[in-house]
């Protein structure tokens, strides 16, 4: 019995319910009905319960680790037509007042105002967090007092304000007990990100990794990470050191800034980026200035046909500019959301030790026109645990055309991309792209890609406080004429097979993945838990004229634990233990901070040229 309560005293419960907002919210929201605790969690919480009221040490030790109050989470699906019709009636009325209510990152509900912090854990945890700035709140939503409101402002700027990394969830809305028929207050709520995340890793062989990032540093949205690895087997060296710091939106101009610096054995990167993308649906203008330079290992053939590794020294300046154009709706009482976008790119590379021809220096020049049409869902238990996800779904078609100016040859360019998504909460979620692109010489494509990504994961199914989804994901990079050495693809961790890491490199592969997420109704620290199963199968082949289908598939399959804060900045600890057919030591355990899946929005990005991995 005693071990049965120390192991119960590792969990608290939570049990969903609904409470509404004294506001309404800018996204109308479904209902959703009570769900009840089954016998044995109603009694792990009262046991629970009852032995922190205790004048005990593991009393008190449970009340300060544990909130028994009930959570309150609100089922967010929507129908996404309702995202502008939800204050339709509002549409270019003139903001006379805005309030902002910060919320901290431990204790606080955005959806139940009568919660704050109660036990040690969570007031610590505020004491050391700096809180957002009301300034960097306010320079993110699109509405200022004094103006009018403009279609889509409070149902953007919510999406925009949720976007951020240090901001965990956000309402915007209308006061309509004191709105006009020509003016409006406006309330905007967020609640933080725990913001600031460390690690340390060490062996008995003197390896060692040290970490240190904050991605809100003193409130102000700016973002630091730096990484620091020791004790490497290397004869060149033994340390690795990476960092950035990145400034986003500055002066309301939703320009962001980002200095990097990478100095590692394999790779060297520094260089300074300035870019703004087509933000929300009515951004008029986009663009991007980067000045990089680069030092990575390559192969090249020799004139008498050797195969030489290299360290390749090269600099590369990147500009792009795009502006949207509004398709006219001759619906009166519908804005479109529909907009085409023109762009046009310089890039200009110069390497400073070129091996051969592949590598000469070069100039750019590339125009895109594209189509794009975005909405967005609204809805919980998707990549998180609980918080308010933004699912982007509409069409996205872009067409590319470019010439590079060499000093040796030159070529053209082409391209193109097609994508899609769809979601309802019926049918689940599913997107799809393809993309193909390269140069064209002397009538021949080469450096060239047929690339393709298809994301499905079904509605949320739920027995009582259990609830679960199942993901399918594909991804397929065909690489056709590229350079000699250039087969840089593999099948590790994100690339292919969660868990695996092996030596293997291809220039053309086919990566099928699986998995069931199992959300229990169990928390620690904050941390709430899922059960995870996976399984990963993948093709891979190295030769311009190989086909993946026929080699021998990689595989991993795997069980294990997902943990996941949506408060802290390091948001998910997973633990699994796969198996894995190919190599000597088959089964292996696999931990990681990084969410696998993640989407893909459907806005213009830039003119393409294709990221070949």
């Amino acid at each position: 019995m005693f071990l049965f309560l120390i192991l119960g005293g590792c969990f608290s419960f939570e049990a969903k319910s609904q409470t509404t907002p004294d506001f309404t919210d800018s996204i109308s929201t479904l209902p959703v009905k009570k769900k009840k605790r089954t016998f044995s969690s109603e009694k792990i919480l009262e046991n629970l319960k009852q032995m922190s009221k205790r004048k005990t040490i593991v009393g008190r030790g449970l009340d300060a680790l544990f909130d028994f109050d009930e959570k309150h989470h609100t089922n967010n699906a929507l129908n996404p037509e309702l995202i502008s019709n939800a204050y339709e009636k509002h549409n270019y009325k003139i903001v006379r007042k805005i309030t902002f209510k910060r919320l901290n990152s431990f204790g606080y509900s955005i959806t139940d105002t009568t919660r704050v912090p109660k036990n040690f854990v969570e007031k610590a945890g505020n004491y050391v967090h700096a809180r957002t700035k009301r300034a960097r709140i306010r320079n993110s939503v699109l509405f200022r007092t004094n103006e009018a409101l403009e279609p889509l402002d409070l149902s953007e700027s919510e999406r925009l304000l949720r976007q951020t990394q240090y901001i965990l969830d956000a309402r915007v809305l209308v006061n309509e007990l004191t709105s006009t028929e020509d003016s409006v207050d406006v309330i905007v709520i967020t609640k933080d990100v725990f913001s600031l995340s460390g690690s340390a890793a060490f062996n008995t062989k003197g390896f060692g990794r040290l970490g240190l990032s904050d991605i809100n540093f003193l409130g102000l949205g700016h973002e630091f990470r730096n990484k620091y690895e020791f004790g490497i087997d290397s004869v060149s060296r033994t340390w690795n050191y990476s960092g950035s710091y990145t400034i986003e939106n500055i002066s309301n101009t939703y320009i962001t800034a980002q200095l990097i610096y990478r100095d590692e054995i394999q790779s060297v990167q520094k260089g300074i980026n300035l870019y703004r993308d087509f933000y929300t649906i009515n951004t008029e203008y986009a663009g991007a200035l980067g000045i990089n330079w680069y030092m990575t290992p390559i192969l090249y053939l020799t004139a008498e046909g050797d195969s030489k590794r290299l360290n390749l020294d090269f600099s590369r300046q990147d500009a792009w500019l795009g502006k949207a154009f509004k398709i006219k709706s001759y619906d009166l009482g519908y804005d479109s959301r529909a907009r085409l976008i023109t762009a046009g790119r310089v890039t200009a590379t110069q390497y400073f030790n070129s091996p051969n021809t592949d590598y000469q220096n070069n100039i750019l020049y590339v125009g895109s026109l594209g189509y794009s049409y975005r909405k967005y869902y609204r809805d919980q238990y998707l990549f998180g645990f609980g918080r308010t996800e933004d699912i982007p779904a509409g069409s996205l078609i872009t067409l590319t055309a470019g010439y590079e100016k060499g000093d040796l040859y030159n070529r053209h360019y082409a391209g193109g991309k097609f994508s899609f998504g769809k979601y309802s909460t019926d049918f689940g979620y599913l997107y799809f792209d393809v993309q193909y692109d390269g140069f064209i010489r002397k009538k021949r494509w080469e450096q060239a890609e047929l690339s393709n990504e298809i994301l499905y994961f079904t509605k949320l199914l739920s027995v009582g406080t259990w609830q679960w989804r199942h993901f399918i994901w594909n991804r397929t990079s065909w690489g056709i004429n590229r350079k000699y050495g250039e087969n840089i693809l593999d099948i590790n961790r994100q690339e292919g097979i969660r868990g695996y890491g092996g030596p293997e490199k291809g220039t053309r592969k086919f990566v099928l993945n699986y998995e069931s997420s199992l959300f229990t109704p169990f928390t620690f620290l904050g941390f709430r838990l899922a059960l995870v199963n996976f399984a990963d199968v993948a093709w891979l082949s190295d030769g311009n004229k190989s086909n993946p289908f026929h080699n021998k598939p990689y595989q991993g399959y795997g069980i294990g634990f997902r943990f996941r804060n949506e408060y802290m900045a390091f948001s998910t600890i997973q633990v699994l233990l796969g198996y894995y057919p190919q190599g000597s030591s088959p089964f292996k355990t696999y931990n990681s901070t990084r969410p696998y899946y993640d989407f893909n929005d459907l806005k213009f990005s830039q003119p393409i040229i294709s990221d070949f991995r």
